[in-house]
């Protein structure tokens, strides 16, 4: 059994039938069903089950291809490094990013755009969990991000913090141009529309609990994982919102007021993080030294 076999096996396994594999792999079907026979003799059991049209792993048969996709990465990875190591700067960039910070990624795309222009970028967006989730799957290399995160499953470089804002429409203050900032008791009785993950804690959990400690439950009328859907909001005159400060560069609105917080304890954590003991290729190597320069007194 070798990695042509192995690619060939996990193909099957998830196309599910030998016709389709096939053609996936470009090769006829009487080889491809002659190598999967071949492959069960060497392991002396079924690794597929029919059922209808369609095959199923059995019990062997998921061991097998779980073990095979590590095999298969890890070559992929190998030859990557080794391409890298030849070609130096060329290559794909796959990042992601949270809305309310991508500013902070844009600046480094463009300086990183500027130094080596045959790189090439993929993009993810959305909330921290769904980032993280991304990364684990190796769909994404670097995530820029709102902490916290799993410091035992992701390596982490800290960026500095920033401030909340609460942005309300601007309907709101009635000719009141000279007011710029609030209380956090003045949030009181004001619907709030918060950030909130997919899942996990982050930062509805931190303003929520912030409200608490100046003595109040805030009245959060809509939760949501998208900062520009809640700028959007606040825009069309529904709710106020409390987003980090840098929120408001990348994503602009009109009818809107911002208003600085005068009393509140709570900072915008975020962070550039990419997976533990990973390997990075080098145009994502690139990308975390522009952020460590940017930021050199960060951890």
């Amino acid at each position: 059994m070798d990695i042509k076999h192995l690619r060939y096996f996990c193909t099957v396994a998830e196309e599910k039938q030998v016709t389709k594999a096939a053609r996936k792999l470009h090769m006829a079907q009487p080889p491809l069903s002659q190598q999967l026979k071949k492959m069960e003799e060497e392991v002396d059991g079924k690794l597929f089950e029919r059922h209808g049209r369609d095959l199923e792993l059995t019990a062997a048969g998921e061991v097998l291809y779980k073990k095979a996709k590590k095999i298969l990465r890890d070559l992929e990875e190998t030859m990557v490094e080794v391409k890298e190591t030849k070609e130096g700067t060329r290559g794909v960039l796959s990042v992601g990013s949270n809305k309310s910070c991508f500013s902070y990624l844009a600046e480094q795309l463009k300086r990183l755009r500027v130094l080596h222009p045959n790189i090439l970028y993929q993009l993810r967006e959305g909330d921290t969990y769904f980032l993280e989730e991304c990364i684990t799957k190796r769909e994404i290399e670097l995530a820029l991000v709102r902490l916290p995160v799993n410091l035992e499953e992701f390596s982490i470089l800290c960026l500095p913090s920033e401030p909340y804002v609460v942005v309300i429409p601007e309907e709101w203050q009635n000719g009141e141009a000279d007011v710029f900032h609030v209380s956090m008791k003045e949030l009181k009785d004001i619907p709030l529309m918060l950030l909130h993950r997919i899942s996990g804690t982050g930062q509805f959990e931190l303003v929520v609990n912030e409200c608490r400690n100046h003595g109040f439950e805030p009245n959060v009328i809509c939760e949501c994982p998208d900062a520009t859907m809640l700028l959007s909001l606040a825009s069309s005159g529904v709710g106020a919102t409390i987003v980090p400060k840098s929120t408001l560069y990348g994503f602009p609105y009109d009818n809107i007021r911002v208003l600085e917080l005068e009393d509140a304890s709570i900072a915008a954590e975020l962070g550039l993080i990419w997976k533990k003991d990973h390997y990075l290729t080098k145009t994502a190597q690139r990308l975390l030294d522009l952020f460590k320069s940017s930021y050199p007194h960060t951890m």
